[in-house]
């Protein structure tokens, strides 16, 4: 009883409850979570219960089925939804890039199709409605999630602990500290410095992590509409820059880029399909809430204890990495193995290609 109301017991006590501040979480992942379940919260901060005939600041009545619905609800919705429509095109896009391609086995007998087909999604409105609109939705709004998140961050826990800069100041002036349980500093240094709250070498304050984990799936998100772009660009944009039409834009075009710049299309194209595929079908997994996530890209994941449980998640794993490798052969068996190869174009249409490609830097 007398060890317990001794001061260095009080001492440890009081650096215990200072290494328990509040931090963001360190992985999004759940494997068990609805697709579209938020924190409690953001539940309990947005919807708080109310009755049908609860009035206003206006004195007007209000619905609960209208009032529960906060900014993070709204936006995982269009993310989702918007990304309902994307698949369209792209089935429609694979099937004239790779799969008719890789069945006639030649370039001019597939530009028939490809040009029929621009009669779906490129007229004046469909090429909004599947193309234009849902991409910029879909990558609008999982920015908007991420900012949303760190701005929650920051009001629920700040940008630093001032509690844990106490700690390392009174830790390095307290002279008890040094004089009678040095191995026991030494291991609360290493706890404290293991959650990222305790003071650098200099003294000062480490930040907390604010920003939310960005998952393998986002990641790909972001290369793909930077690639997708890219090939806007080149295919698309810069056409209409210099000819001021792209009627004459098939699969002639891109196989005539393979020939004039193979390094550079072969690169951009090969990461354009590995991104497509990963990010459609993960994505696709994930609203499904069969994807794995947890288990990270390579399939290694945290130690489950439950072995069951572990055999699952690979399996689950496996198939999905499997459906993505498939489509992603899919379409490089007709892109690259066919278009790609095609080579030069000679003609008149071969010195229009040699025109537009002579506008880019490389």
């Amino acid at each position: 009883m007398a060890y317990a109301l001794h001061e260095q017991a009080s001492q440890e006590t009081l650096v215990s409850l200072l290494q328990l501040d509040p931090a963001p979480i360190e992985s999004p992942y759940a494997e068990d979570e609805k697709h579209l379940q938020f924190s409690p919260e953001d539940d309990a901060e947005h919807t708080k219960p109310t009755t049908a005939g609860s009035p206003t600041p206006l004195g007007l009545s209000r619905s609960t089925s209208h009032a529960s619905h906060n900014s993070i609800y709204y936006l995982t919705r269009i993310q989702k939804y918007s990304s309902y429509l994307i698949p369209v095109f792209t089935t429609i896009h694979l099937a004239n890039t790779s799969l008719i391609p890789l069945i006639t086995h030649s370039v001019p007998a597939s530009e028939t199709y490809l040009l029929q087909a621009r009669e779906l999604y490129q007229t004046a409105l469909t090429e909004p409605l599947l193309v234009t609109l849902p991409i910029a939705a879909h990558i609008a709004s999982g920015l908007a999630l991420r900012l949303i998140r760190r701005s929650q961050n920051l009001a629920r826990y700040g940008g630093s602990t001032p509690g844990m800069y106490a700690l390392a100041r009174s830790r390095t002036n307290s002279p008890s500290r040094h004089g009678n349980s040095s191995s026991s500093s030494s291991n609360t240094h290493s706890h404290s410095h293991s959650h990222h709250h305790v003071s650098n070498p200099r003294g000062k304050p480490q930040a907390l992590r604010i920003w939310p984990p960005l998952s393998w799936i986002a990641t790909s998100g972001y290369v793909l509409a930077g690639l997708v772009a890219a090939h806007a660009c080149v295919n698309r944009l810069l056409p209409l820059y210099v000819e001021g039409d792209s009627s004459n834009i098939g699969l002639a075009y891109v196989a005539h880029g393979f020939a004039r710049h193979p390094v550079v299309s072969w690169t951009a194209y090969v990461a354009l399909i590995a991104a497509t595929a990963g990010h459609t079908v993960w994505g696709a997994a994930r609203w499904a809430g069969i994807a794995p996530v947890a288990m990270g890209w390579r399939g290694a994941g945290p130690r489950v204890e439950d072995k069951s449980v572990r055999r699952r998640r690979r399996r689950a794993w496996w198939g999905v990495q499997g459906a993505a490798v498939a489509v992603a052969a899919l379409w490089a068996a007709g892109g690259l193995g066919v278009v790609a190869r095609g080579g030069l174009t000679h003609g008149w249409v071969g010195k229009v290609y040699d025109g537009i490609y002579d506008v880019l830097p490389w």
